[in-house]
């Protein structure tokens, strides 16, 4: 079977390309990927890599501060901090925290998980892979394994009884795809580590091939792929998420989510407006490539 896209795809491809050349590590700074880029060891990497992207949440500056926060906490070697088990000391240090309606107990209990996954298999990713299969079409059944998986390890450092609470606030971090969610969070932390090394994206884990990886949805990444007709939904969740991965997959199969930093730059930093503006989106190069109608 050919996978040469379509005339209007391979225009759009042309244009994303630019754009993915454009975006490049120069741009590293806008991102909390610049967190796990500042260590060597890949134990660390992994670490302040998943704290990261789990608050990879609101503005930018913020998310900054609060990642800055945790990893003056974690030290120059948080595989080695975290392997030094001490829930109080970590209550302590991480006292006050707060990033948006995620707090102290969170990010604690967090790490506490890590450091359970660190003990058990060695890795991150050796955690990760236990529920994945060459067999699954995407990365989805495995997100969802991971969190489940996450989150039946042990809390009782920060709840006593041992069982964590349904409202329990450290569950935004470790969402399933079954519940509808994109997973932004976990599918950002993927690319990182899955991607080959691209100056952005880091390509650490080796078990998980690129092509699997579904783009990490937010505001700016959807509201650009509605604008270039990469899906029709309107609700932002897994079921986008997938439409826009298998649309990216038309242009690139082995490697969907390779645009994913440069559309979200685009968003961030160039100001793709929320609504079709025919004065701005009519100007567009990259909407022109789809082959879509004026917006004039």
């Amino acid at each position: 079977m050919s996978h040469e896209p379509s005339p209007s795809a391979a225009g759009l491809k042309t244009r994303l390309d630019l754009l993915y050349r454009r975006y490049g590590a120069t741009f590293l700074d806008t991102d909390p990927i610049c967190f796990p880029r500042r260590h060597a060891d890949r134990q660390d990497q992994e670490v302040i890599g998943l704290v990261a992207a789990c608050l990879a949440y609101g503005r930018v500056a913020q998310i900054k501060n609060s990642v800055e926060r945790v990893a003056r906490v974690l030290g120059p070697r948080p595989a080695r901090f975290l392997s030094r088990s001490d829930p109080g000391r970590d209550r302590r240090l991480l006292r006050g925290f707060v990033h948006r309606f995620n707090d102290a107990r969170d990010v604690g209990l967090l790490l506490h998980y890590v450091r359970q996954m660190l003990q058990e298999c060695g890795s991150i990713e050796a955690f990760f892979l236990k529920g994945y299969s060459d067999r699954q079409g995407d990365i989805g059944p495995a997100l969802a394994s991971f969190a489940t998986r996450t989150l039946a390890l042990d809390c009782s450092p920060w709840y006593p009884s041992g069982v964590l609470p349904a409202p329990a606030r450290v569950r935004f971090f470790l969402p399933s795809p079954g519940d509808g969610s994109t997973c932004k969070r976990l599918n950002l932390f993927l690319r990182w580590m899955v991607r080959p090394d691209d100056g952005v994206d880091m390509g650490l884990w080796n078990g998980v091939p690129p092509s699997k990886l579904v783009i990490p949805l937010d505001t700016h990444v959807s509201r650009i792929s509605s604008h270039l007709g990469l899906t029709a939904r309107r609700t932002v969740d897994w079921k986008m998420a997938i439409e826009v991965t298998s649309r990216l997959r038309e242009l690139d199969p082995d490697d969907p989510v390779k645009y994913d930093f440069a559309l979200c730059r685009l968003g961030i930093l160039e100001g793709c407006p929320r609504h079709r503006d025919p004065a701005r989106c009519g100007l567009c190069e990259l909407r022109m490539a789809t082959g879509l109608p004026s917006l004039s």
